[in-house]
């Protein structure tokens, strides 16, 4: 089929969950959490089979624009979009479709994904994202990779699928935003899949529903078709999802299931990193006695555990953070009360 198949990477956010770690300065995709590699590095690695670098691009925002391409030297600079401010991700990929047609063509397509996400099954994952890139052409179609829920997670949304269009390629009946644990664990059981945020489209076929749906960007993409400062200056911020999915008659779902998983928290690290015998997910330099269940990451110091369970432990540069792994789900309470010295060290 025609086109050429780019990817491109949405690597803005601060990540604040991760503190200490995270700061604005190095977010959470620019932290080493699951190799001795930074996640945006992982995720680029794992894109190259499916398009060269130079079909490549990184979203982000402008503070971050230096120190993306220092970590990528291979992407080409130009590759590294700089987004002069937060404004929703219906904004970045309609950005992002604007340039690949410019560069390219409205044939091509583009599949997008999140710098900051675990994969376990990595071979699994770039064959869903091509199955939907092929479907993306075929069908003219937005199409989105739903996950096949393991748990029935308030923290997610969800996608409940409708029609079937081509074995096991389903329209979308309707999203639903971070539903309760019973109407999650109500949507599993009629089929539904965890809305992962991976999407595949045409950049045509984006484009031409943006300006058909979405007038809270196609109106300054219209305005600034040359300026990326006008344009993210002017438009209104919105979520792709929002602004266009969900008033879109074109939207179609491919199941996945490949070890997916957005690393949310520190918490999360329990379930994506590899544990020793005693279920502890250990990330630097760390001695454990009796102690089971905990998360660890340690930056140039040593961490000693004895006798605890259910811990998360992050140490760096001469600030400890020890919480548990409920506690540690939720940080904003804690961030809010934080004096600015400690917070923003």
């Amino acid at each position: 089929m025609s086109g050429t198949t780019w990817v491109v990477v949405l690597a803005g956010g601060v990540g604040s969950r991760f503190w200490p770690m995270s700061t604005p300065r190095r977010p959470k995709q620019l932290l080493p959490l699951l190799s001795d590699q930074p996640m945006l590095r992982d995720t680029l690695d794992r894109l190259t089979p499916i398009a060269a670098l130079q079909h490549a691009l990184v979203l982000t925002n402008a503070e971050l624009a230096i120190a993306v391409r220092a970590l990528l030297p291979d992407l080409p600079p130009e590759n590294v979009i700089a987004e002069p401010r937060p404004a929703g991700t219906a904004a970045a990929l309609t950005w992002a479709a604007h340039e690949i047609a410019r560069r390219g063509s409205p044939d091509d397509v583009m599949i997008s994904v999140h710098a900051d996400w675990a994969i376990a099954d990595v071979a699994g994952f770039q064959r869903a994202l091509c199955d939907a890139a092929d479907a993306a052409r075929r069908e003219h179609a937005l199409v989105t990779v739903g996950i096949v829920p393991l748990r029935a997670d308030p923290g997610l949304g969800y996608i409940e699928p409708g029609d079937v269009v081509a074995a096991p390629l389903r329209r979308v009946q309707r999203f639903v935003e971070k539903p309760s644990v019973e109407r999650a664990t109500a949507l599993i059981a009629a089929g539904g899949l965890w809305n992962s945020g991976i999407f595949a489209w045409r950049v045509g076929d984006l484009l031409a529903e943006v300006r058909a749906l979405c007038p809270e960007v196609s109106v300054s993409l219209d305005a600034h078709p040359d300026d990326l400062e006008a344009f993210f200056a002017a438009v209104t911020p919105i979520a792709i999802d929002t602004g266009v999915l969900e008033r879109s008659g074109r939207v179609m779902v491919l199941p996945g299931a490949f070890g997916w998983s957005d690393v949310g928290t520190w918490a999360a690290l329990r379930d994506v990193r590899p544990r020793d015998a005693e279920g502890n997910a250990v990330g630097g330099t760390a001695f454990l006695k009796d102690a089971r269940a905990n998360v660890i990451h340690a930056e140039g110091q040593t961490v000693v555990l004895y006798g605890v369970d259910d811990l998360v432990v992050v140490a760096q540069d001469g600030l400890t953070l020890v919480t548990t792994v409920d506690r540690a789900r939720q940080l904003k309470p804690l961030l809010d009360a934080l004096p600015p010295s400690i917070r923003e060290r």
